[in-house]
C-alpha cells in the first residue's frame, strides 16, 4: 500500500528542479510515491523529469499537453494519487532529508485529518522562518475555530498547500481539489473549504520545507492578467462562505480579507501592464459591489484610514464597459 503521495507540479523551472528532485530522493521510502506533473514546460524541465523518473524510487512523471496552471496540475496529481496521506510541493522548492517521514509520523500520532506546518522562506541568500498563525501546537482541534477573529491574521491567511499533510478521506469527500484554471490565489478557496468542512486539524512546528521566493517565472513576479485571478478566487471564498450555516460569523473575515488583498494589489499597481492595471481597477470596483454591502461597510470601518479611503474611492468608481474584459 502507498502510504504517502507527494504531488509536485513543474513549469519552466529547469534551473531549480534539480534541487527539488534531489530533496525528494533524500525523502524516498518504499511506500512513498512522488507524482511529478510537467505542466507543458517549454524549457528543459521535461528532460530533467525524465531522468528523475529513473533515479528516484516511487517517482512517476505525467506531462500535460497544454499548460493549465498550478491548480489544474495539482488536480492531475490528486487524480493519480494512491496514498493514504497526501502532500504537495512546488517544482522550485525543496524539503530537508527525512522531512516527509517525520511529518507523516507526527500526523499519524495525532490522528487528525490534516496538519499545517511552519516553513522557511528563501530569497537569494536570506532565510526567514514563517509560522502558521495559530497559537496551539501539537494539539488536535476543530479547524472552524481557527478561521476567526476577523481582524487578526489566522490560519486561513496561511494558505500554502505545501505547508501540510492531508488524509485521503479529505480527498474522498471532495475537499482537496482546487478550482480548475485558477492561475493565482488558487489556494484561498481551498484553505477556506478545508477549515470550514474538515473535522480535525493540528499545527506542527516542523521546519523542513523551503519556499523559494522571488523566482522570475513565478506569477507573483509577473504583472499580467493572470494575477487578476485573485478576484475569481475570493469571489468563490465569499460565495461559499455565504452559504455556510455560520455565515453571519464567518463572512466578516472573508470580506475583510478580500478587501485587504484588493488594497495590496492596488498599492502596487505600477507593477502591472497598463491594460491590466485598468482591468484591476474595474474588476476590483465590481468585486466590491458584489460583496454583502452591510458586511463591507463594517469591514471598511474597521480598517486603517489609508486602506479604507482607497477602497471607498474604488467602490464609487463607475466601471467602464470596455475595461471589464477578462483574460
Amino acid at each position: 500500500m502507498v502510504k504517502l503521495s507527494v504531488i509536485v507540479p513543474f513549469y519552466n523551472v529547469q534551473t531549480y528542479a534539480p534541487d527539488t528532485l534531489r530533496s525528494l530522493r533524500a525523502n524516498a521510502r518504499d511506500d512513498f510515491e512522488f507524482i511529478l506533473v510537467d505542466d507543458c514546460s517549454t524549457d528543459g524541465t521535461a528532460d530533467v523529469l525524465r531522468r528523475a523518473q529513473d533515479d528516484i524510487p516511487g517517482a512517476v512523471v505525467h506531462r500535460h499537453e497544454r499548460n493549465g496552471g498550478l491548480a489544474t496540475a495539482r488536480n492531475t496529481g490528486l487524480d493519480l494519487a494512491r496514498g493514504e496521506y497526501l502532500a504537495f510541493l512546488d517544482g522550485d522548492d525543496w524539503v530537508a532529508p527525512g522531512y516527509f517521514d517525520e511529518l507523516l509520523s507526527r500526523t499519524e500520532a495525532l490522528g487528525c485529518e490534516f496538519v499545517r506546518t511552519d516553513h522557511v522562506q528563501v530569497e537569494r541568500t536570506n532565510r526567514t522562518v514563517h509560522r502558521v498563525p495559530h497559537g496551539r501546537r501539537d494539539a488536535v482541534t476543530d479547524p472552524r475555530t481557527a478561521i476567526l477573529p476577523a481582524d487578526r491574521t489566522t490560519s486561513v491567511d496561511y494558505p500554502y498547500a505545501w505547508a501540510g499533510l492531508y488524509h485521503r478521506r479529505l480527498l474522498d469527500r471532495g475537499l482537496l481539489h482546487f478550482t480548475d484554471g485558477l492561475r493565482t490565489a488558487e489556494d484561498r478557496p481551498w484553505i477556506w473549504r478545508l477549515h470550514r468542512r474538515a473535522e480535525s486539524f493540528a499545527v506542527l512546528g516542523t521546519l523542513g520545507i523551503f519556499y523559494r521566493r522571488g523566482v522570475a517565472s513565478s506569477l507573483t513576479q509577473i504583472g499580467d492578467a493572470r494575477q487578476l485571478d485573485f478576484i475569481r478566487s475570493f469571489d468563490q471564498v465569499v460565495r461559499e462562505t455565504a452559504e455556510d450555516p455560520d455565515a453571519d460569523e464567518l463572512l466578516p473575515k472573508a470580506v475583510r480579507t478580500y478587501c485587504a488583498i484588493i488594497s495590496h494589489h492596488m498599492s502596487s499597481i505600477e507593477k502591472f501592464e497598463p491594460t491590466v492595471a485598468r482591468m484591476l481597477k474595474s474588476q476590483s470596483s465590481q468585486a466590491l459591489g458584489r460583496m454583502p454591502q452591510a458586511v463591507l461597510d463594517d469591514a471598511l470601518d474597521s480598517m486603517d484610514v489609508q486602506r479604507a479611503t482607497l477602497l471607498r474611492r474604488l467602490r464609487r468608481r463607475p466601471a467602464a464597459a470596455k475595461e471589464v474584459t477578462t483574460a
